[in-house]
């Protein structure tokens, strides 16, 4: 471990010798990508710059406490004896978490579908409340979220809705909510006050870049159609809805929440990118699974991941075993506790595979 973090220290000092020369800083695509890989580098060179000072003062205390020193003296150097050892314990378990390999898509934006599953009209109901639970978390966060396509019934729920969160890590945290999606209440449609049980579904894609996946426009049909539902005065009227096949793969992309229809191309575009990248992903995580597939999970959308329970204000992460009683506060967007919990049961599986 200490010639693993020994040569990520050495890499970053590089770094910080290349960040000084002329011609990376004229140059803005070494510039930002040596920018990132520090920053990347930056939380493990940290914790071993202070995990080497806490080695050198924990010899020091224990040489000392070796010498003749008097009670109160003794008493001194144990006490910091004590703490030191603390400290080492925290930064090694810190950097051994550290050094886990890191997902190559956590830093990116993502693409979220939501779709009301089983129950229908309230099935929709609850994808429209996962909806508001995500934007309110993403501004927690201080990430931007844009509907890119919605699908809309008359009780305001949502059947379909597709969106974008864009912000730093956005799929470190998010990729942990893809699958099924469990709600036990009693529908507003329901006059006879009985619980219902209803699912939503939710996919979280790492967004694709333009250069990940390149589409020719050979390989692709583009229709324009009228908007529907709320929009204004350019539904049902202007063709500014588009909807994007991607003849190889059959994957179709649509997006008509926008009024221009090149904009609304070129977010189904960005969506057709995004699902094919996706498609790719999971097809070669499929090759590895088995042993190497994580108790948490974030590729299986049809897996049922959480329950929503109402009359008991409880929510159930059935991955993880969590269960919590703040209903109310979870989906307001308070979903850091559940999320923490998820990452640290990951990393956890990992350190425990020895990957």
């Amino acid at each position: 471990m200490l010639d693993r973090l020994q040569s990520l220290a050495d890499r970053y000092e590089k770094l910080s010798e290349l960040l000084c020369d002329p011609d990376v800083v004229s140059d803005n695509t070494k510039l930002r990508e040596y920018s990132k890989e520090q920053s990347d580098l930056q939380p493990a060179f940290e914790a071993f710059t202070e995990y080497r000072t806490v080695i050198e003062e924990l010899n020091a205390a224990k040489l000392m406490q070796a010498e003749k020193l008097d009670d109160e003296m003794r008493e001194m150097v144990k006490m910091e004896i004590d703490e030191l050892t603390s400290r080492h314990e925290e930064l090694d378990s810190k950097i051994r978490i550290l050094l886990l390999p890191k997902d190559p898509n956590d830093d990116k934006n993502v693409i979220v579908e939501i779709r009301g599953a089983a129950g229908g009209d309230e099935a929709a109901l609850f994808a429209a409340d996962l909806y508001r639970m995500y934007t309110r978390y993403a501004d927690a966060q201080g990430w931007k979220v844009e509907i890119m396509d919605i699908n809309s019934n008359d009780l305001g729920g949502f059947k379909e809705v597709i969106f974008s969160i864009n912000g730093r890590g956005a799929y470190s945290k998010m990729k942990y909510e893809s699958g099924a999606h469990r709600v036990q209440r009693i529908p507003t449609t329901e006059s006879g006050g009985r619980i219902h049980t209803s699912t939503s579904t939710v996919a979280v894609m790492p967004e694709a870049e333009e250069f990940e996946i390149e589409i020719h426009d050979k390989d692709i049909r583009v229709d324009t159609f009228c908007s529907s539902g709320a929009g204004g005065q350019s539904v049902n009227t202007t063709k500014s809805a588009v909807r994007v096949t991607h003849i190889p793969t059959g994957i179709v992309a649509t997006c008509q929440d926008g009024k221009s229809q090149n904009k609304n191309k070129d977010s189904a575009l960005k969506v057709l990118r995004t699902r094919i990248s996706d498609m790719t992903r999971l097809e070669e995580e499929a090759k590895y699974a088995g042993e190497r597939k994580s108790k948490v999970g974030t590729g299986d959308r049809s897996e049922r991941i959480r329950t929503y329970n109402f009359p008991q204000s409880r929510v159930t992460d059935h991955r993880i075993g969590l269960t919590v009683h703040k209903l109310d506060q979870i989906m307001n967007g308070d979903m850091e506790d559940i999320i923490s919990a998820l990452s640290i049961a990951e990393q956890t599986d990992l350190m425990d595979k020895g990957e």
